[in-house]
């Protein structure tokens, strides 16, 4: 198992070149100049100095040098935001995003797992109709209208949360809640199948028929091998959390990183647009490796393809 692990990493790392190669050449291929975005005017002496300071005249010599300064943890600088570099950057928008989306994926475990059970267990019951009416609520409404109807309810209307910003718990719910809608719903629906699988097993009717409260059946026997699809979905969903919160930084005004992203890619930032796109595929591969192994843990069977 640890030798497979190992080759999990190595496609990590072969994953994380490829996807800083591809972002380096769509970088590298879009109109604009960021010496001359915005509000700035750089002299063309000045203009050229930068370039041959931070080897930006010759792209694969940048290509080479950010990605063995990207090997040190060291970004660079950032032409968006003066006197910043983008590890600052980073280190102080990314824990927000991250926050953000993992309460988000919390947030919709603890609800879409019972509610996926329920319905299972009151399969064709008012129970099992209202579930899956949640569920189709909530794969077709996009986050930004989502965010945007909460928004107006509880800050506007009911005025018991703040309408936007970030620096008090009061500042959670609301993003967290908007994020973790659509992933309630999907795990709502695998949890569903899932368990309808599993309840029509062998061992779930021995159990039954060996006189075991069927609740105990349900929640200590069937939910486990139940919650398997939904933990191939967390590694997906988890990417999806995480890069998803762009639009809801933007409808709640939240510090996170996809603000910063969304500016360094309208002012050709390179530094900061790479260096983000790095960060987030690391952590998206180390994340998926990680529910591999779970998966291996949750089910002895598979263990042989991690």
């Amino acid at each position: 198992m640890i030798a497979r692990i190992i080759r999990r990493i190595i496609a990590g790392v072969v994953t994380v070149a490829c996807v800083y190669t591809l972002t380096f050449v769509m970088v590298v291929s879009i109109p604009g100049n960021p010496f001359q975005s915005g509000a700035r005017n750089m002299p063309p002496e000045a203009e050229q100095a930068l370039r041959a300071r931070y080897h930006m005249d010759n792209n694969w010599v940048y290509f080479g040098e950010f990605l063995a300064g990207a090997a040190r943890l060291d970004f660079g600088p950032t032409f968006t935001y003066n006197e910043w570099t983008c590890n600052q950057i980073i280190a102080s928008a990314l824990p927000v995003s991250v926050l953000i989306g993992f309460l988000a994926i919390l947030v919709a475990l603890t609800i879409g797992v019972p509610l996926g059970v329920v319905g299972a267990v009151k399969r064709g019951g008012w129970l099992d109709a209202t579930s899956l009416a949640l569920v189709l609520l909530g794969i077709s409404l996009p986050t930004f209208v989502t965010g945007t109807a909460l928004l107006t309810l509880f800050a506007v209307l009911l005025r018991i949360a703040p309408v936007g910003g970030w620096g008090t718990l009061a500042h959670l719910p609301l993003p967290v809640l908007t994020l973790s809608l659509p992933f309630v719903a999907y795990i709502a629906r695998l949890t569903r199948v899932g368990m309808l699988d599993v309840l029509g097993s062998d061992f779930i009717r021995t159990a039954l028929a060996k006189g075991l409260p069927p609740r105990t059946v349900v929640w200590k026997h069937a939910l486990k091998p139940a919650l398997l699809p939904v933990l191939s979905y967390l590694g997906p969903a988890t990417a999806q959390a995480l890069t998803g919160s762009f639009v809801v930084e933007k409808v709640f005004g939240v510090p996170g990183i996809g603000q910063h992203f969304v500016n360094a890619a309208l002012n050709r930032d390179p530094g900061l647009i790479l260096s983000t796109v790095l960060v987030f595929a690391a952590m998206l591969v180390a994340f998926n490796l990680l529910i591999d192994v779970v998966y291996a843990w949750v089910d002895p069977r598979i263990s042989g393809a991690v």
